[in-house]
Formats: structure tokens, sequence, C-alpha cells
């Protein structure tokens, strides 16, 4: 229990307060009684804390922390930097108790397929290998001796990508079976960073769905898959639904952070959080979550586990009341980025743009989910090599480097919406581009010239708001995700291409 400077008692954002004869007090008991909800939204390279509250019919945040992530290299692997990881996590929870904006309630989202194994002591087992390592090499030969291609796809929906999950356990298997041995548990990386948070172990639907271990049509953990390759089936926990509570955080988190609050599951994988915030009505629309991945598709209340849909690369990945995000991931900005990287001289965005442009007439093209653009060495080098690799004309300049690389995207996107609208024997009017990649103007602009689509932009944070609507629509501030996303549409910048802002 707290004091504020009128001396009246208080306790996280609650007041016990006499206000009747203190307009000042008023204005503060106005002010504290918001009830705040935190997003820790973590990426591949950057995560960042963002409060939201509603505010007269709509929805404010504010970023109060922000912080970088990136790879580490290990015994010879790329992994992730879990100490640090919640090390920024208390940092940004931290920030909040400065500002004196308790959060009722946090989540907590990431990226797919990555785990860690906890033993009997619940310590880490092993190093937390990322899913750009290339530990996975060869691995799906293996594994597919035990359960075909085909098969596979049947049960789970889930497109091979080799980073998957169920190859990265494989490996684990192949390579250090006796971390298996010792494992007692198994969590996803957002539910690790829960964990120390709470104490509480708890698998979450949505990015379970990413393992491939996932039956698409129980909806639960696949144990006569996990047993047929020999994998443990004891270290799967119950899977949960997001809007569940996880735990309160541990007294020794409170004393550090100098609050305590309630850990709730959001959609934990990233994309999920991300889609939930598309300010759209019905369903004749495709989405595209734009950053370091693309992830562009539809959802729909069942999945499409036909070989037609695997041929196509597609995937069934579970969402928020067991929703289906059908879709494709398409390499992304992550591209963009690795070029950005490489080039000495410090453009700003907007430069950027100007060079693709003028590098417009440049005619070759890449793959932009080809292999070699996964974890190369030198992105600028791969681009050049499967030009030449192709019989293409190879870019030099920077502007054609670029130029290339904007309209492979763009291109990308176009034949992923012709495939969507061929295996749904559907027409989509419209796409919306959400996420930190809507705000690319040249991308959008070809884009919409590529797809012939109307494109709508924004918002931009749609991953936090995803994960703060969850938040919001579990404590009954929001009644459901219909509401949420009209609420979503009139709070935030929402933007035809070519056109003025729309309401």
């Amino acid at each position: 229990m707290s004091k504020d400077k009128y001396g009246h008692e208080y306790f996280g954002i609650y007041y016990k307060i006499d206000v009747s004869n203190n307009s000042d007090a008023i204005a503060l008991d106005k002010k504290q009684m918001k009830k705040y909800y935190l997003a820790i939204d973590i990426g591949a390279s950057s995560g960042r804390h963002i409060l939201g509250w509603l505010e007269d019919d709509k929805i404010c945040i504010e970023e109060i922390y922000r912080f970088e992530n990136r790879l580490v290299e290990k015994n010879g692997h790329l992994c992730w930097d879990l100490v640090k990881l919640f090390h920024e996590v208390i940092e940004g929870l931290k920030r909040c108790k400065e500002r004196n904006h308790i959060p009722s309630s946090i989540g907590i989202d990431t990226w797919a397929v990555d785990f860690v194994l906890l033993d009997e002591k619940q310590d880490v087992l092993g190093e937390t290998v990322a899913y750009r390592d290339g530990r996975t090499h060869g691995v799906d030969k293996e594994l597919h001796k035990i359960i075909g291609e085909e098969e596979l796809y049947s049960r789970s929906g889930i497109q091979k990508q080799l980073f998957n999950t169920i190859y990265q356990l494989y490996a684990v298997k192949l390579q250090a079976p006796e971390l298996l041995a010792k494992a007692k548990s198994f969590l996803m990386v957002p539910e690790y960073l829960n964990f120390l948070l709470t104490g509480e172990m708890k698998n979450e639907y949505t990015n379970a769905t990413t393992t491939q271990l996932v039956h698409a049509g129980t909806k639960k953990w696949d144990l006569e898959l996990i047993k047929q390759l020999g994998l443990p089936e004891h270290i799967f926990g119950e899977i949960h639904m997001p809007t569940a509570t996880v735990g309160r955080l541990k007294t020794d988190i409170q004393k550090l952070i100098g609050f305590d609050s309630e850990v709730v599951l959001p959609a934990t994988h990233d994309t999920g959080s991300a889609v939930l915030s598309v300010p759209a009505e019905g369903d004749d629309y495709i989405y595209l979550s734009s950053g370091t991945w693309s992830l562009m598709g539809i959802e729909r209340t069942s999945p499409d586990c036909s070989e037609e849909s695997r041929k196509q690369n597609f995937t069934n990945e579970g969402g928020y009341q067991f929703r289906y995000r059908y879709l494709k991931n398409i390499m992304g900005l992550w591209m963009l980025q690795s070029i950005r990287k490489e080039i000495t001289h410090p453009y700003t965005f907007a430069e950027l743009y100007e060079l693709a442009r003028a590098g417009s007439h440049f005619p070759s093209l890449v793959d932009v989910n080809d292999a070699s653009f996964l974890a190369p060495k030198s992105m600028i080098s791969a681009i050049k090599e499967y030009c030449s690799r192709t019989n293409q004309k190879r870019p030099e300049s920077e502007s054609e480097i670029l130029a290339c690389v904007y309209r492979s995207l763009a291109k990308s996107y176009a034949d992923t919406i012709n495939e969507v609208e061929a295996l749904t024997h559907h027409a989509y009017p419209r796409l919306h581009i959400v996420g930190g990649g809507s705000q690319d103007s040249y991308l959008n602009q070809l884009t919409a010239e590529y797809t012939g689509k109307q494109v709508y932009t924004g918002p931009v944070e749609a991953t936090a708001l995803g994960n703060i609507i969850v938040q919001m629509i579990k404590d009954n501030e929001l009644d459901n995700l219909a509401q949420a996303r009209a609420v979503i549409k009139r709070s935030f910048e929402i933007k035809q291409v070519g056109n003025e802002e729309i309401q």
C-alpha cells in the first residue's frame, strides 16, 4: 500500500479517495483510475514495452521501453540470449513503476518455433538455438523416413519450413539425445519468459501450432505423432487459449520492480497478435503482417490440410478463438534490413525508397523465399549470386540491388494472393497491410500496382495492439474481437494507398 501527495492510500492503479472538495484530487483520481495493459512485444531484432488503455472510446498506446535483440554465437550455433532478454523484460517493467503506470495485466508475445527444454530442477538444458541456425540441415530427410511430408501436413496443416520446431526437436534427438533424456518440460520462448515472471508453466495454442506437433483437427498435441518420432510425450503440457491467466508475479519479481500484476496469455505468436488488429469488417480481405517476415493470407474457421494446399506451401496456424490463419510465410523486410546494414552510408528510409525508385528499370527478380536468403553472411552477395545462378543480370549498384528486392517482394505478394484466390475459389478485393512494414510507402505502392487490390495500411503497432485487446477482452473492457477491431479502426491512422486517410 502506498500514498499519494494528498495522503490517500492506493494499491496499483486503484485509489481509495474522497475527492468531493478537491478539484486537483479529482483530476489525479481520474488519471490514476485508467486501466493500463502492457504488451511486451519481442521480435527477432528488437523488443518493446507498450502500454495501452481506453480513453474516449478509443485505444491509446505509449511505448515506454525499447531494447535490442540479436543472435549470439555459442558453441558453433546461433542462439538467443534469454538471460539478456529477461533482463530487458524486467527493465521495462521497472519503467512502468517509474511512470506510475501500473499495468492491470501483462502479456508477452514473440516470434514462433523456438523453444527451451527444462530439467527436473527447472533449469534450461543446452542453448536456446535460433531458427536461423543450420542445425536442421538434412534433418527433414531423416524425419520423413518415419512420417512422409504428405501425412505430416494432413495431420498438422503446417507448411514445411526447415526451421519448424518439429525439425529442431528432431535435430536435438539426433545430435544431443542426452538433452531430451533429461527434459521434463517444453516451453516456447514467450512461455519461458512467463515462467520466469510467475513460476507457472503454460503452453499457449497459437504458438504451439507453429511447432507442427499440434493436430489441426483436435487442436491438441498430436501425441501419436510425438511418440512415433521418439520424442518424450511428458514434456508437452496442457494447451491453453489466449485470455487464460498464467499467474501473478512472483514475490521476488514484485520486490524487484515495485508492483504486482497478473500475467495473461495473449496470442503469444506475434503474427497471431498482429492479425487480431486488422481493422476490417467481415472476411472479404487478405491481410499482410509486414515486418522482418511477411505473413500473408486470410482467416478461416476450418483448416485446409489438402494435398493441393500442401503443394502450394500454405499453413494453417492456430489463432484466437480457434480461428485459423491460412497464410504463407514470405521472407519479408529481412532482406532489406540486411542490405541496409551492409551499406556503409547511413541512408534514411526515405532515401532508400528513392534509391530503389531510381533503379526501377533493373529487370532481374529473385525468389525471396529461397533458402540462400535465410541467413547469408552477406545479403548483397546472396542476391548477386542468385541472379547469376538463374542466368539473370547481376545487380551492381545500390539502386539496382534495392530495386531488385523491392520488386521481388511485391511480385511475391501478388503471386501469393493469386494462390490464395485459386485455393479458396474466391476473389478478395482488399489487402490490409499491418505492422512496421506498413510504413514503407514505396513497397506499399509497388504492392498495389502488382496486386491490383485496394491496399490499406495501418496500424503500425499491430502486434502490440493485438496483444493488448486480448487482455482488454479478458478483463471485460471490450466485449469481443469485432468490437475491438472497430475500436482500433477509429483509434489509429488507416490509409488507402494513393488516397487520404480513411475512417
